[in-house]
């Protein structure tokens, strides 16, 4: 996967990510992410009742519970490059984009990234890493709790959250004073770091790195965090609660998701031939054993 620089980084205007861009990708971007209801289509079923899960068990004290259970990382010592290939055996129950194993996306996402920055490759790295979280999976974590996309618990749902009218029916945060407000347990502008995120594979792999210490730069582990938070930086919701530092966070995760969507495709890399790349910056930046 390639890995971003910090230097030099050209902002995109988001209004460029809605635009047809056959270079990013061998179908439109207008119809990635379709997340319309149709009972049936196996994919967009299973898409749909997946999130159905999430919505209806991420809570408050869900969320809690996990961070108590993964955030000890007892679970496994394993290399980026072992825990790479572990997601050969995982197809994400919530894309609507692809049926393909997880490693596949993961250098997809990375050569774009690579071909577009190739002096950064921070970048490059993040890219590849991105959804390494996903290891979960095989560890008794229920795909509703580590795929799709986040959005923040203890206050109002966003309006923008996919199947957001109906899929949060029974929620038991939904009646609860303390976290059906727009502000809820936060105070405004307290910033995206601040926010208690429903548990899913970003935040996992966001901890995963500040533990092992990683020397990827601090806005890589960002991009990762909230690379998913797809109501906060595409939908418009929450802005009550940013502060200021986010915008520059905000501006590298929709650089990142140029390579992190519009690259889902059919076509798969030649994995084998790109690993000693990639191995090297598993060396610069995460090496050894980690602990998950």
């Amino acid at each position: 996967m390639r890995i971003l620089a910090e230097n030099h980084v050209h902002l995109l205007d988001p209004s460029e990510l809605m635009r047809p861009e056959p270079t990013f990708a061998d179908k439109n971007p207008s119809k990635f992410r379709d997340y319309s209801v149709d009972t049936t289509d196996p994919l967009k079923e299973r898409v749909r009742q997946t999130y159905r899960q999430m919505h209806l068990n991420q809570t408050v004290d869900f969320v809690k519970s996990r961070r108590n259970r993964w955030l000890k990382f007892d679970t496994i010592k394993m290399t980026v490059r072992e825990a790479l290939e572990k997601l050969n055996d995982l197809v994400d129950e919530s894309d609507p984009d692809l049926d393909l194993p997880n490693i596949i996306h993961a250098f997809q996402a990375a050569e774009r990234a690579r071909a577009e920055f190739p002096e950064h490759d921070w970048l490059h790295l993040t890219a590849l890493i991105h959804d390494l979280g996903k290891i979960m999976a095989f560890y008794d974590e229920p795909q509703w709790a580590v795929v799709g996309d986040t959005f923040a618990v203890g206050c109002r749902w966003g309006d923008s959250i996919v199947y957001r009218e109906e899929s949060f029916e029974g929620n038991p945060d939904g009646d609860n004073p303390a976290y059906n407000t727009e502000l809820g347990i936060y105070k405004p502008n307290c910033g995206v770091d601040n926010l208690l995120m429903s548990w899913g594979h970003d935040e996992y792999m966001y901890s995963v790195l500040k533990h092992n210490k990683t020397k990827l730069p601090h806005v890589a582990c960002n991009i990762i965090r909230f690379h998913s938070f797809y109501p906060w930086h595409n939908g418009g919701d929450y802005k009550h609660l940013e502060a200021p530092e986010d915008a520059e966070t905000k501006k590298w995760v929709l650089i990142f998701n140029r390579y992190d969507l519009y690259t889902k495709s059919e076509v798969v890399p030649d994995i084998e031939a790109l690993w000693p790349y990639y191995q090297t910056l598993i060396d610069k930046y995460l090496p050894g054993e980690l602990e998950f």
